[in-house]
């Protein structure tokens, strides 16, 4: 009796921990969100509260213009059943990785989904030609994720030619479009968890409404300072809150200015009456330092991504926007 009843007790005990591995929280502990940028990441872990953590893909003060997937970013898109990310206008390095594997992950562009206002890029004067977007020498490739695309929306903008800026994230109402969707897609891939994810949302999409109210006051008086920028990314920020810059320092963040560049700037400066030029942490800093060399011009700081300052996670969204402001304010500022 002994022998049957110690064996019993194993029996009961294995079958225990079989259906607690194969209950539905022991599953949704498997299911694994992956974010390419953090601001995209922030929106993610803020729906995901209470459940999960996405994966970050682009780290620390990288910028993904020029990233490469390091073996634990595949390994991250290996184990992922969703991957969110702005779209091949911007995060370039995913389109290869992400159509090799769209078989096994659904990949969201939030740039696609509905609701969220694209803007053309900007040409003309110091914003002239943006050749790393048209002959696109990073690599940039035709999307053709297909079924496991996001395909539902209904670009706001006329730009037949596809020449439209990516950074449409620094727009608060584009992110109320986007956690949205991002409820949408995560109820449907993980339903057990569909009334947190939609409470969380809601939450998300109050707080993103109280910024934006926030923000367009803070920034109303500087609505007539003309400023300078490092590169072209905060034209989405600008418009929604009436900011007038008036240029940029380069065409392309991966490639140094020639001096005739360096010359068109500081004229602008002059011009223009820029108060303040902008560099940027991801590049070249003391390039700022020659442009503004001989103007009246200060040199303050924009980061469009987070960089290194800002720790990876919900509230990250929250801090690059306020920062955003917050720089503008310090450096415009009549004192």
């Amino acid at each position: 009796m002994q022998f049957n009843s110690i064996h019993l007790n194993m029996l009961l005990q294995l079958l225990g921990w079989w259906l607690l591995l194969t209950s539905p929280l022991a599953l949704a502990a498997e299911f694994n969100v992956a974010a390419s940028i953090k601001p995209v990441h922030s929106l993610v872990a803020g729906v995901m509260q209470g459940i999960g953590e996405p994966k970050l893909l682009v780290q620390g003060g990288a910028s993904p213009h020029d990233y490469h997937l390091k073996p634990s970013d595949t390994r991250s898109l290996n184990a992922a059943q969703v991957v969110f990310w702005i779209g091949p206008d911007l995060e370039t390095f995913l389109v290869k990785p992400l159509n090799n594997l769209k078989a096994k992950v659904r990949s969201v562009a939030l740039m696609e989904v509905p609701g969220v206002t694209i803007l053309p890029l900007r040409e003309g004067g110091a914003w002239e030609s943006h050749q790393h977007h048209h002959e696109k020498p990073h690599g940039h490739e035709e999307h053709q994720h297909g079924k496991q695309q996001d395909q539902d929306s209904k670009h706001e903008h006329d730009d037949p030619d596809g020449s439209h800026d990516a950074h449409i994230w620094l727009d608060p109402v584009n992110a109320i479009a986007m956690v949205h969707q991002i409820v949408t897609v995560l109820s449907e891939m993980d339903a057990a968890h569909q009334p947190v994810y939609q409470r969380n949302g809601a939450r998300l999409i109050e707080q993103l409404n109280q910024l934006h109210q926030q923000l367009g006051v803070e920034l109303a008086p500087l609505k007539n300072q003309p400023y300078i920028v490092f590169h072209d990314a905060y034209q989405y920020f600008e418009q929604r809150y009436g900011l007038n810059a008036v240029g940029s320092v380069v065409l392309s963040p991966e490639q140094r200015p020639g001096a005739k560049r360096v010359a068109e700037i500081q004229a602008r400066i002059r011009d223009r009456k820029a108060r303040c030029v902008f560099s940027e942490p991801q590049f070249q800093p003391a390039l700022v330092e020659t442009v503004i060399a001989g103007t009246s011009a200060r040199r303050g700081v924009l980061d469009p991504e987070g960089g290194t300052e800002l720790t990876a996670g919900p509230d990250a969204y929250f801090q690059l926007l306020q920062k955003l402001s917050s720089s503008l304010r310090t450096c415009l500022s009549n004192s």
